[in-house]
């Protein structure tokens, strides 16, 4: 099920190229599995070895994984509806401020087309709650409706929502086995050394505005191993990862090169060239990713700790990524 020429490829970047630990895991439609598990979980400040049931820091992968799934079961529940202005879970956003974003849509923010900005460094603002409070009244500036530019802030926002329809915070929410806010770190591996926190992250998250915000946000903070994000996979790939009417709306396209959830197939998609026009998946900065191609009855997760010890390494991950779902699909 994973080809030789795959296996080839991973080992290659992990002997020579530069890349810590990477495990692959593969699905077909009749649920029979394959997984390969390479290389290092850290080589700082200790080589430990990379095991099959290690969490891994999933970065944006908690967009479609957490945020995107919770919104659309706040949809089933009838707690919300995809065309609801901000303003009707949000009234205190942009308080006596004039500014459009109280009327753009949770489909808008869930396909990155609101017109938000991609990112800015919230981590250097202060305390939690400061953040929290400064990024509803901050007055964004925004592109033009419909144009997509991904963006970290809309997802944030997106946690907001769900924390304030729940009556909870995000991490209280419950998760499928294998995913987590929590890990314990002696058994997570390692992504970057820290500049800012000056120290080797394990079992804490990577990304700084996440950090901030407590560890769990709407952009990143969740934790998987890859039991677990594979069974996310096969949900998606065989049905059950939502309703039928919701799971179709969160992987059929939204606007172009997207769907309410992932990335659509598409030219120089990470998810390589010989994937059929139906595949979809989604990224993490740390190295993470999962594809599913229902057509192809394959679905595969790479996660990779690509920012260790540094997340200015010469490693092409998008040409890694590319090149396993093009062996892995060639090997059908």
């Amino acid at each position: 099920m994973i080809p030789r020429r795959t296996r080839e490829l991973l080992a290659e970047a992990v002997e020579r190229g530069g890349l810590c630990g990477a495990a692959l895991g593969v699905v077909g439609a009749d649920g029979q599995r394959e997984t390969l598990v390479l290389g290092h979980a850290a080589t700082e400040p200790e080589r430990l070895p990379l095991q099959e049931d290690v969490w891994w820091d999933l970065a944006s992968l908690t967009k479609p994984l957490f945020t995107a799934r919770e919104v659309l079961r706040a949809v089933e529940e009838g707690l919300l509806d995809l065309d609801d202005a901000l303003s009707v879970h949000l009234p205190d956003l942009a308080w006596m401020q004039d500014t459009p974003l109280r009327t753009r849509t949770l489909r808008h923010l869930l396909t990155h087309t609101a017109g938000l900005p991609a990112w800015a460094p919230l981590y250097t603002w202060g305390e939690a709650a400061t953040i929290r409070a400064r990024v509803l009244q901050e007055v964004w500036p925004l592109t033009l409706l419909g144009e997509v530019v991904y963006s970290d802030l809309g997802y944030i926002l997106l946690g907001t929502v769900l924390e304030r329809v729940r009556g909870r915070p995000l991490r209280e929410l419950a998760l499928d086995p294998g995913l987590t806010f929590t890990p314990d770190p002696a058994s997570t591996v390692a992504t970057e050394r820290c500049p800012w926190r000056g120290r080797t992250l394990r079992g804490e998250t990577h990304d700084e505005n996440g950090f901030a915000l407590g560890g769990v946000a709407g952009h990143a903070g969740l934790f998987g191993t890859l039991a677990g994000v594979l069974a996310q996979a096969e949900g998606l790939l065989r049905g059950g990862w939502l309703s039928p009417a919701a799971q179709t709306a969160a992987t059929c396209p939204e606007v172009p090169g997207r769907t309410l959830a992932f990335v659509a197939a598409q030219h120089g998609w990470s998810g390589g060239s010989l994937t059929s026009p139906q595949a979809f998946g989604h990224t993490g900065f740390t190295g993470t990713g999962l594809w599913v191609d229902p057509p192809r009855g394959l679905a595969w997760v790479l996660l990779t700790n690509r920012v260790h010890p540094s997340r200015h390494g010469t490693l092409d991950i998008q040409g890694l990524r590319r090149a396993v779902g093009n062996t892995l699909l060639a090997g059908l």
